[in-house]
């Protein structure tokens, strides 16, 4: 599994970004998938997951700003944040979990200024 992340840039705090995760090769049977930041400084988190059915999880820090979802037919997930804040840099990466193997994108950076 091959995972493409996009999406990420530099924005004021308030503002909207849209990330993306195309995922190529071995494709089937891919039960979740999910983004993770890691903050300057700080240890990789996980910012929210989706899984094969469209069941959702969030991080108490992105409930209700963050959304995830999935284009099936694209083999895409996005993270639409929204009213984004300083304290959201980071490099976003995002994982897909096969059976029980992890894949990981490469991270794509996003600075939130104040």
């Amino acid at each position: 599994v091959q995972l493409q992340a996009s999406g990420g840039g530099l924005v004021q705090a308030g503002g909207s970004l849209r990330l993306s995760c195309a995922a190529s090769g071995s494709i089937l049977s891919i039960n979740y998938m999910a983004w993770y930041r890691r903050p300057p400084g700080k240890q990789r988190e996980l910012v929210a997951g989706i899984t094969s059915g469209g069941s959702t999880n969030y991080a108490d820090s992105a409930k209700g700003r963050f959304t995830i979802s999935k284009d099936n037919a694209k083999n895409t997930v996005y993270l639409q944040m929204n009213s984004l804040k300083p304290e959201d840099t980071a490099v976003y990466y995002c994982q897909a979990i096969k059976s029980s193997l992890g894949f990981w994108g490469q991270g794509t950076l996003v600075t939130v200024s104040s």
